[in-house]
């Protein structure tokens, strides 16, 4: 493994540096074989291209000083590797997430810039990493060594933090099963060995390197220190194998399917099998109660948090539009019922935007010396958005109706039904091509397996719905709300 110490490269990458990093000797399978180039393989590549090309536009002057930042030693970096030193910093930070999502409409959830945000985060707190002192790490120092490393060399991350499960009753007490949960099988000098499960490791396939981070539900029980840990290792380590889903882009035109063929971002089970992990990658290990509270007493959850609100306004944006642009092309926009149902996904979309306002304009310094936005508008969006992307979509299903089934390809334009299809697909403000291309669209959002795994992704992006709403009850400030009743009681 390459000494990350010595290897600090040239700041950002181009994509053709990208795409040539992920050919290497990395075990990904998927449908029952394995594949010998990700950067060629029907169902990943193309979606590995568009992450090329949107690091192609860190290069453009057009996007650079919005998405990028000169660090004092004069390289250029990702904005989402700057410390924020103040309000306005954080405010950059999120414009940049905001550019980053806007390039796919926030439909390529794992760009880069969200784990860069948590290793930001831990690079800073390395007081609190320095509390670890089991095994032979120097976790601090590792940590700000692979920050380094990441930061300089453009690296894209993949992670990993849920333990797949064999008894429920198991898990929600906080313990795992070693038959299938990732841990640590022996120490050696010259670091560890772990075997087992992690799920679900997004752009897996695609990623530099993979960053296997504490589950925060880790009960502080010394059965479970074979569990606790944190490292981050390349995806081509010897004994690291990925596990793929079905692919969601078909080989179909950027036409026929306008998101699947551009950004699918393939999930994958990661399995470890006796991989060796050495001291310098470790930042976490062998004490479960620093592991639960890692997240939190950096402020890694708050800044990846920031940096998901960003990426929603631009999906909620986008999925107004769409809509908005179903009812222009139709004629349908008089209709008051109709009025209405949009007008729920613009208030939705507008409750985003002014959360992310109040976070970012309420920013504060934290115990780290960084800029962190105010934590309680952003854990309310990342509450909010699982319910609303999923009436958003029922809401494009329902003005759509069967006209997102009736959707000619763009082949039929170009044969002996072309004249057929273009007398009987127009609209009233939309010739029959661009009607087609608009309806596609809408169907890759709401009916195509690429748009139901989005729904399924927002519902559960930051974990279980349930678990989501009661950390944030017991996050929020109820003593104040109670005073304000005993008050009135006692007035």
């Amino acid at each position: 493994m390459k000494d990350i110490a010595t290897d600090m490269g040239n700041g950002i990458r181009t994509g053709a540096a990208y795409l040539e990093g992920l050919r290497d000797d990395r075990e990904i399978w998927t449908s029952g074989a394995r594949i010998a180039d990700v950067t060629t393989a029907p169902g990943i590549a193309n979606g590995a291209a568009t992450l090329g090309k949107f690091l192609d536009r860190q290069h453009d002057a057009a996007f650079r000083d919005k998405v990028t930042y000169v660090d004092e030693n004069g390289t250029r970096c990702g904005m989402s590797f700057m410390k924020p030193k103040s309000i306005e910093d954080v405010k950059a930070r999120g414009a940049a997430f905001y550019e980053w999502a806007t390039w796919s409409n926030g439909m390529f959830g794992r760009t880069p810039d969200y784990k860069n945000a948590s290793v930001m985060s831990f690079a800073s707190a390395t007081a609190f990493l320095a509390q670890n002192t089991k095994g032979q790490g120097d976790y601090a120092t590792n940590m700000t060594r692979f920050y380094d490393h990441v930061r300089t060399n453009d690296k894209v991350l993949t992670h990993t933090l849920v333990n797949p499960q064999i008894s429920h009753a198991q898990a929600q007490s906080g313990m795992f099963n070693a038959d299938v949960a990732l841990h640590v099988t022996k120490e050696a000098d010259a670091g560890i060995y772990v075997s087992g499960a992690r799920l679900l490791a997004t752009l897996g396939p695609s990623a530099d390197e993979i960053e296997v981070f504490p589950s925060t539900v880790l009960k502080a029980d010394p059965s479970n220190v074979p569990f606790a840990f944190a490292f981050a290792i390349p995806i081509a380590t010897p004994g690291l194998k990925m596990i793929c889903r079905d692919t969601y882009d078909h080989g179909k035109s950027n036409f026929d399917a306008p998101l699947a063929s551009r950004f699918e971002e393939m999930d994958a089970v990661v399995i470890f099998d006796n991989v060796f992990v050495p001291w310098e990658r470790l930042f976490l290990y062998g004490q479960p109660e620093l592991c639960n509270q890692a997240f939190g007493a950096t402020n890694a959850v708050v800044h990846m948090a920031h940096q998901v609100a960003c990426g929603k306004l631009a999906k909620a944006e986008f999925m107004t539009g769409l809509l908005c642009a179903i009812m222009k092309a139709t004629g349908k926009d008089k209709d008051m019922a109709l009025k209405g149902l949009v007008s729920e996904v613009m208030m939705m979309t507008e409750t985003v935007r002014a959360l992310l306002y109040r976070a970012e304009n309420e920013a504060h310094e934290d115990q780290w010396g960084n800029y962190v936005p105010l934590r309680s508008p952003l854990d309310t969006s990342r509450n909010l958005f699982p319910k609303f992307y999923p009436r958003m979509v029922e809401i494009l299903q329902l003005m759509g109706s069967s006209s997102l089934m009736a959707t000619p390809t763009e082949a039929d334009f170009a044969n002996e039904m072309a004249d057929d299809v273009n007398q009987y697909f127009q609209v009233a403000n939309l010739d029959a091509k661009d009607r087609v291309a608009l309806y596609r669209l809408a169907h890759d959002v709401a009916i195509s397996g690429f748009g139901n795994r989005q729904t399924l992704y927002e519902r559960f992006f930051f974990g279980p719905p349930a678990l989501m709403n009661a950390q944030y009850f017991d996050l929020y400030d109820k003593d104040r709300a109670i005073a304000r009743v005993d008050d009135l009681l006692q007035s």
